[in-house]
């Protein structure tokens, strides 16, 4: 039993006694004490007056006399500071805690719950590369996933992807018109590369058809477009020449970005792209063909890529297999009263009483949209797996889909629809702004990589301390830094915030970095390495004396890491982890290098006594399991030397 476990489990007992009243322990909220008080947990004192009848710091003063009287293995002090009861825990609790803790193998991982959970994540196209943003989301996922098993879940990681539609057709037909046969084994290029190439390609002459048509627009010249693109066309040419729209930069610019996708949906080459997702659509043999072909390149791609992030996946989910199943949730809709028909022949749901809109499912010529697909695929992944929850990794874009998603769900009484939880995250920018598919702006996750296993070789080697290292332990090291470093530097912040990944600053060894912790990792056993540090040999030792000041901050800490796993998994935020796994490499270091007149004074190797070399050895043993299993929680692994 943990710490917060004792102290809830105790608390509630005193207040049954205190007060007759039954509250579950669980309920109990209980928190680390803020720094600048005295204690190493808080009990949130103000339910209770709703019992005591008492003011809240009067109620701290029975619950906390209670306690310390009742439970002197646990309670050494209290004090209260307003609603706050600031406990002090008796130091035979922290010894016992190392003792029993130090050596455990298999720290941080819970018992199952018998929860089952899917997390899909990743979600690439298959027209392009993994690019920078989706290493955001593939962290997140598998890190999210790592943490909901440490926390006894059973995890199924899945991934959807995209490998149908218009943006498919683009790259498809620019290796048609521009190719001339071009593959990853005749030209060298990497398959997912080179298929975004082509849809760079695609986009460029895209844009080149496009220019003469927006310019004749602008003269009011309309003869490109017809039927409803036509009047569009001539509504918004009107209205950006309003002068309450000319003084409205926001304004402006919206309708510039209208104007410019009418017009791209008039090109030749967008009229031919679309030919083709006709022709892909009636199973067209020569095209289905083509499409398998460039799809294959590109599947070797990620797989490569995935290998190199130490990213995986339990099962595989493909779009092309799932786009029409939603047509069947929308005909029992219909049936059930739940959507309805317009003229049209297209099908819809009202959502207005909810303070939403009118939302489409099924346009009036059959054929079915993202919202109709992703209904469809929730049904068939609750039907493959049955899981409590169902976690979508998509960026805050696509906020207000998932909230129809999961309302509309909700209507069809489908049994899915309770466990939909959106983890949204903010998108990431470099510090020159940001990246666009489009324009092939965007930073290749394999460039990405290889910069990053660059500068860590670079300043490794430039460090002078590896020169007993071989070539193969030194490529080993510079993946480890590289990669840890981008990983970290992308989950340290809370997912919903956007964010500006600096490749500079994310390898910094003296910044809040992977690299730091790392380092830390190294050095505790490179000092374990010194005093031939036996772990099973201490494995019956238990201090009997008192604890330094730093002795007991850091066994503290130490045992906060359950709790900080269940914040983590609470919040849905890897960087509760990371933050964590920081200042615990922070309180380390400042542990090893505490000096009082030039004497480090918690030294291991020259420690005063066989007893503080012992406590200390397993402090150091017991902190160096925690930070690497931290660590692997946010899919980094940390070197044995530095």
């Amino acid at each position: 039993m943990s710490v917060v476990q004792s102290i809830r489990s105790a608390a509630a007992a005193a207040i049954k006694a205190l007060y007759n009243q039954e509250i579950p322990a669980k309920d109990i909220a209980i928190n680390t004490t803020k720094p600048e008080f005295e204690g190493e947990y808080t009990i949130l004192v103000f339910p209770f007056t709703k019992f005591s009848r008492l003011k809240p710091e009067e109620t701290g003063e029975k619950l906390g006399q209670y306690l310390k009287e009742h439970n002197p293995d646990l309670v050494a002090g209290f004090n209260v500071i307003k609603g706050f009861l600031n406990l002090h825990i008796e130091e035979r609790y922290w010894t016992a805690y190392l003792q029993q803790h130090f050596n455990n193998r298999n720290i941080g991982i819970k018992p199952a719950n018998g929860k089952k959970v899917m997390v899909e994540y990743s979600s690439p196209n298959t027209n392009k590369p993994l690019h920078l943003g989706h290493l955001r989301n593939n962290f997140l996922g598998y890190s999210i996933s790592e943490i909901l098993k440490a926390n006894g879940y059973e995890v199924i990681k899945a991934n959807l992807v995209n490998d149908r539609g218009i943006h498919i057709c683009k790259s498809m037909l620019a290796w048609q018109l521009f190719a001339h046969g071009d593959t990853p084994q005749t030209t060298g290029i990497k398959g997912d590369h080179l298929v975004g190439d082509y849809y760079v390609k695609f986009e460029t002459i895209l844009k080149e058809q496009a220019e003469p048509i927006i310019a004749r627009a602008l003269e009011n010249d309309f003869k490109d477009f017809t039927g409803a693109d036509l009047e569009k066309i001539q509504k918004l040419v009107t209205a950006m020449h309003k002068p309450e729209v000319q003084q409205d930069k926001d304004k402006l610019e919206k309708i510039n970005d209208d104007i410019k996708e009418l017009a791209r949906k008039q090109t030749e080459i967008m009229q031919q792209a679309k030919i083709m997702l006709q022709q892909w659509e009636a199973g067209n043999h020569e095209v289905r063909s083509l499409w398998n072909t460039m799809n294959s390149w590109v599947y070797e791609g990620f797989d490569q890529t995935y290998k190199r992030l130490g990213i995986d996946f339990d099962k595989m989910y493909y779009e092309s297999q799932t786009y029409l199943l939603g047509k069947d949730l929308v005909e029992e809709g219909l049936a059930k009263g739940v959507l309805f028909k317009k003229e049209d022949n297209s099908v819809w749901i009202d959502l207005t009483a909810d303070g939403l809109d009118e939302k489409l499912l099924l346009r009036g010529d059959g054929t079915s949209v993202y919202m109709t697909q992703d209904l469809g695929t929730a049904r068939l992944k609750y039907d493959d797996f049955h899981m409590d929850q169902s976690i979508y990794v998509v960026a805050d874009e696509q906020n207000y889909h998932f909230k129809v998603l999961q309302l509309i769900l909700k209507k069809l009484q489908e049994p899915c629809a309770d466990g939909i939880f959106h983890l949204s995250y903010g998108m990431v920018e470099l510090p020159h702004g940001r990246m666009k598919s489009r324009e092939g702006t965007v930073v290749d996750a394999d460039d990405m990589i290889d910069e990053m296993i660059s500068t860590a070789a670079e300043q490794t080697n430039a460090s002078g301390k590896l020169k007993d290292f071989g070539e193969d332990e030194l490529t080993l090291l510079h993946e480890m830094i590289g990669l840890g470093a981008m990983k970290f530097f992308l989950l340290r912040v809370d997912p919903k915030k956007r964010m500006i990944f600096n490749p500079e600053e994310s390898i910094d060894l003296h910044g809040f970095t992977s690299t730091f912790v790392q380092y830390a990792h190294a050095r505790i056993k490179s000092i374990l390495r010194e005093v031939a540090a036996d772990a099973d040999k201490l494995e019956g030792y238990c201090h009997k004396g008192s604890l330094m000041p730093m002795e007991k901050e850091i066994i503290v800490l130490n045992e906060q890491f359950e709790s900080v796993l269940e914040e983590a998994q609470k919040e849905m935020s890897p960087s509760v982890i990371a933050n964590y796994v920081f200042r615990l490499a922070q309180q380390f270091n400042s542990f090893y290098a505490e000096k009082v007149e030039g004497k480090y004074i918690y030294s291991i190797v020259n420690a005063e006594s066989e007893e503080s070399q012992k406590l200390r050895t397993q402090i150091a043993i017991l902190t160096a399991r925690t930070i690497a299993r931290s660590m692997k929680l946010l899919g980094i692994d940390v070197p044995e030397r530095m």
